[in-house]
């Protein structure tokens, strides 16, 4: 087995356990954490391809190596947003998980 192989079988499992935890964690962090598994996932997997066209003598192709430093950069900027949403969610709703209870319209003023 190849090295090649051996990543390509990471970046399933990668994959396939961020999905697990998407589904299955009802809390949002867990959520976001398992969500950037998944990216991380697929940036091996962009990676993977990349190498088996060196492999083929192809020649290393530099698109999918753009792909995964953009889709970093993007995957970074999102989590950061995601993050900051779910403190505001803390601080508006004083819980971090998604509930049917209504949130205060002024997370500074008094409580009823």
């Amino acid at each position: 087995m190849s090295g090649t192989t051996v990543f390509g079988f990471c970046a399933a499992a990668a994959v396939g356990l961020g999905l697990y935890g998407l589904i299955t964690n009802p809390q949002p962090l867990r959520k976001i954490i398992a969500f950037n598994l998944v990216g991380s996932g697929v940036f091996l997997l962009f990676g993977v391809v990349g190498r088996r066209g060196a492999a083929a003598g192809l020649g290393n192709d530099p698109v999918p190596q753009a792909l995964v430093i953009t889709g970093v950069v993007v995957a970074f900027s999102a989590t950061a947003l995601a993050i900051a949403l779910l403190l505001r969610l803390f601080k508006a709703a004083g819980t971090a998980t998604l509930s049917d209870a209504p949130l205060r319209a002024d997370p500074d003023s008094p409580g009823d």
